[in-house]
């Protein structure tokens, strides 16, 4: 609520004292008990969520130069050029750095740097950069200063690489192996396959042609290059499945494969979606591993709740976290409603549950999209059925050509051409698709108000349906007793 909403500081003193009268009084009651405990939980949030709100807003070193080390944390590159996310090493601050694509930099290396700090910039009216930067800690943009006396074009941009692999030792590995197994996919997959091919095994959309990025979006097929839970489960399955064919007892496979999605999930770069179905995937591995499905509900709403203690500014400036948790919720929440009533009586091939999964999904998550990029996809239903199946064997075969670049480049070139094929029937297909007029539709004006109408009435129809359920499977329990 913080997130939304300004909250009077009385207001917080005024819960608190409530609440201890409350406790003091009615001790005994269980019932109050846990209205007691709620109404501290949300005063606490709600001061944790404020505390980040005005760190973000405290810029005491705006317009000041700085000069010194910086370690590079992230880079990201885009049509424009390169993003980096740096700490300085004296001060640990984090700084957003733009430079030209070229040198290219990545995680560990050492830099000088050279540059003046100011507000990170809202160049687009509709997305708050601003926010989005300080949800990772990031609170300056550090425009490098130019000085025509530099020689090379990275002292030029007030940038210069003066160490690397300088990160943290185990982090360094990782992505040493994730950048070697990506150079082998890039040696043997011609573009753009490529990059679809590193989209959907190391997440992101950013390599794929602006024209191709602007088909999966019309299409809705934006999520099987985010990481989503959909790649992670994909992942487990086959990690499982690898452990039990070197041996592994199921138990042990099961421990094999939660440990495999945390080095997944590191190796990406720990995008929140990952994140998060990281950690709800290592739930559900774990409730297996002893014998016991935990509910989903309760594993995906922890996941949340976890990720939102540890950075409550997720909530509203994170539209990944947003999709992601409520595309997850939808699934689990409105597939049992249809697996009841449809699938059961409908099975052809797998595709009703595709259909089912893919409804869930797009249920939830269509106001969140309706509002941060005023377009709607009518034909992600069609598209879900003709792609998602073929998405395991693209997974599959693009990680068995990366790994066969590092024990024996020939094989990985045959297995490239395997690859190639479901490769380009997803790009193929989502650009057909997407060029039909009726596609997606552009909605201009969607305000939070009809986000927030649009929940309610949701969660109003599911509490509905839940609830006529429970009174069928009531009197249907009733009848059989009745004639036994």
């Amino acid at each position: 609520m913080r997130s939304f909403w300004e909250i009077n500081q009385t207001i917080y003193w005024l819960l608190i004292v409530a609440d201890i009268i409350m406790a003091a009084v009615f001790y005994k009651n269980k019932n109050i008990f846990l209205i007691s405990l709620t109404i501290i939980i949300f005063v606490f949030g709600a001061w944790l969520t404020q505390n980040r709100i005005v760190e973000s807003q405290n810029l005491k070193l705006n317009g000041q130069n700085f000069r010194g080390e910086a370690l590079v944390l992230k880079s990201s590159p885009n049509a424009f050029g390169q993003n980096l996310i740096v700490k300085t090493t004296a001060e640990k601050i984090k700084l957003l750095v733009q430079i030209p694509k070229y040198p290219e930099y990545e995680y560990g290396d050492l830099l000088n740097v050279e540059c003046t700090l100011k507000s990170i910039e809202n160049k687009n009216a509709d997305f708050n950069y601003q926010m989005y930067m300080a949800k990772d800690g990031v609170l300056y943009q550090c425009d490098p200063v130019k000085s025509s006396a530099s020689r090379s074009a990275s002292q030029f941009n007030g940038v210069n690489k003066i160490g690397e692999n300088k990160g943290n030792f185990f982090l360094n590995k990782i992505f040493l192996v994730r950048n070697l197994l990506q150079e082998n996919v890039r040696k043997v997959v011609p573009e753009p396959e490529r990059a679809l091919a590193d989209g959907i095994l190391f997440g992101g959309s950013s390599q794929l042609p602006k024209e191709i990025q602007n088909d999966f979006s019309k299409t809705g097929m934006t999520h099987i290059v985010a990481v989503s839970g959909y790649n992670v489960t994909i992942i487990a399955e086959y990690l499982i499945l690898i452990g039990i064919w070197i041996g592994l007892w199921r138990k042990r496979a099961v421990w094999f494969a939660i440990f495999g999605i945390v080095l997944f999930v590191i190796m990406i770069g720990l995008p929140s979606s990952a994140v998060r179905a990281g950690v709800m995937g290592t739930l559900l591995l774990w409730a297996m591993k002893n014998g016991r499905l935990a509910n989903s509900e309760n594993a995906i709403i922890f996941a949340g709740a976890v990720m939102l203690l540890i950075n409550p500014l997720l909530l509203r400036w994170d539209v990944g976290f947003q999709l992601s948790f409520l595309a997850t919720l939808g699934i689990v929440l409105i597939s049992p409603i249809w697996e009841k009533s449809f699938i059961k009586k409908n099975q052809a091939l797998g595709i009703s549950e595709i259909i089912a999964l893919s409804l869930s999904a797009q249920v939830f998550v269509l106001p969140i999209i309706a509002y941060n990029f005023h377009i709607a996809s009518l034909i992600s239903l069609l598209a879900n059925v003709l792609i998602l199946p073929i998405v395991p064997l693209a997974m599959l075969l693009v990680f068995l050509v990366s790994l066969a670049g590092l024990i024996f480049p020939p094989l990985s070139l045959v297995l490239a051409w395997l690859a190639f094929v479901p490769l380009t029937y997803v790009i193929k297909t989502v650009h057909i698709l997407a060029g039909f007029p009726w596609a997606s539709i552009e909605i201009e004006k969607f305000s939070g108000w009809w986000v927030t109408l649009y929940y309610i009435i949701l969660f109003g129809i599911m509490l509905f349906i839940k609830n006529f359920h429970n009174v069928k499977f009531t009197m249907t329990n009733d009848k059989s007793m009745s004639k036994s």
